[in-house]
């Protein structure tokens, strides 16, 4: 018999909050993060969601004395704090760190590759100073890396290698991703609106989000979500853009309902990617009318935190469970009319609605496409 795992821990530090509830509060609220920031100093102000440094920094040193960190493994910190704080870290516990591109920053101005840069010592850093025993493990899979990290951990457990996992994901604004976005003409003029059919791009986000998941769990779990399956495809399509037929997502999504013994009907909301560029919706809405998800209530929480990279997935499982466990759909923020050649049932207006099957889907560069599937317990 197959071993169960489940996610029964989560926070997140984002522009809108330092914690879970100031998150969802926001959210309910139609409160967004993205606004006009100054992120290169020889252009003109770009749509972006940005934590306000001020406010990182005083909420850091609330809690830690060391400040020799980036802005970055501050992030990461503040976010892992809490749940490490209520679990016990064994010889049997996982440390994975999901993120496109980690203390990229670093590299500003620089003749030589600082050692922070790697991914593999940023994930080291993270790791040694909460005392994890076992060697970290790094998720850096373009977009998908968010919603890839649950599914490693999901497999690692059940593969009999951890008992649990830490997991975390995160991502900040630079000046590197955003000239690389903005030669791409994917930015956004505005908030971007996923779906809608006056959207005009993406706006790059930051943030971090932490998560325990295990196989063993106790009558005093608050939150507790089983992962009843996952699946990654690669299509192949194109070092950026999306196939436009959906394969890779239509696979994803298959082996996903297969694994976990579901027909269409009986998912109950979906978390897509909605990063709100031509090609990625639409190649999105095909996918799911494809699996024939077209009536699933569906949203992009991209509206409220921008494109959060290497830490999107993650944040948007955990918003996705708080709905869940509220019982609320929430809105797909700026969507007005629909802008794809084939319909979905875009969320308008928060709603009360019983969730117990989430389906979170994620898309990147390099063709990659994953899909997991969460029972709320």
């Amino acid at each position: 018999m197959t071993k169960e795992v489940y996610i029964t821990d989560y926070n997140c530090v984002t522009p809108l909050g330092f914690d879970i509830s100031s998150n969802w509060n926001s959210i309910l609220e139609g409160k967004s993060g993205i606004a006009l920031h100054q992120v290169i100093e020889t252009q003109e102000a770009f749509y972006t969601s940005m934590i306000d440094s001020e406010k990182l920094e005083d909420e850091f040193k609330q809690h830690f004395d060391n400040q020799n960190f980036t802005r970055l493994e501050k992030m990461f910190l503040l976010a892992l704090r809490p749940i490490v704080e209520r679990h016990n870290i064994t010889e049997k516990s996982a440390f994975i760190l999901s993120t496109t591109k980690g203390n990229i920053s670093l590299l500003k101005n620089q003749s030589t590759l600082p050692e922070g840069v790697y991914l593999s010592n940023l994930a080291q850093k993270i790791a040694d100073f909460f005392g994890f025993k076992t060697k970290p493990i790094v998720v850096s899979n373009a977009c998908v890396s968010g919603v890839i990290a649950i599914s490693v951990a999901k497999n690692m457990i059940q593969g009999g290698r951890y008992k649990d996992a830490f997991v975390i994901a995160g991502d900040e604004v630079s000046e590197f991703v955003i000239s690389g976005f903005n030669s791409f003409q994917a930015i956004g003029i505005e908030p971007c609106k996923p779906y809608d059919k006056n959207r005009n791009g993406i706006n790059i986000g930051e943030g971090a989000a932490a998560m325990y998941i295990t196989s063993e769990l106790n009558e005093n779990e608050i939150i507790s979500f089983k992962i009843l399956s996952d699946s990654s495809i690669n299509d192949a399509n194109h070092i950026s853009g999306p196939s436009r037929t959906g394969d890779g997502l239509f696979a994803s999504i298959t082996n996903s309902m297969k694994e976990a013994n579901l027909s269409p009907k009986d998912i109950d909301f979906i978390s897509a990617h909605g990063t709100a560029t031509l090609y990625n919706d639409e190649m999105e809405a095909v996918a799911f009318n494809r699996m024939g998800l077209q009536n699933v209530p569906l949203n992009s929480l991209k509206g409220y935190y921008g494109h959060c990279l290497g830490a999107s997935g993650l944040l948007e499982s955990i918003i996705s469970m708080e709905s869940a466990l509220n019982n609320i759909l929430i809105p797909s923020k700026n969507f007005e009319k629909e802008g794809t050649s084939l319909s979905l049932n875009i969320i308008k207006e928060k709603k009360s609605s019983e969730i117990k099957y989430i389906l979170k889907t994620a898309s990147g560069f390099g063709g990659c496409n994953t899909a997991i599937i969460l029972e709320k317990c």
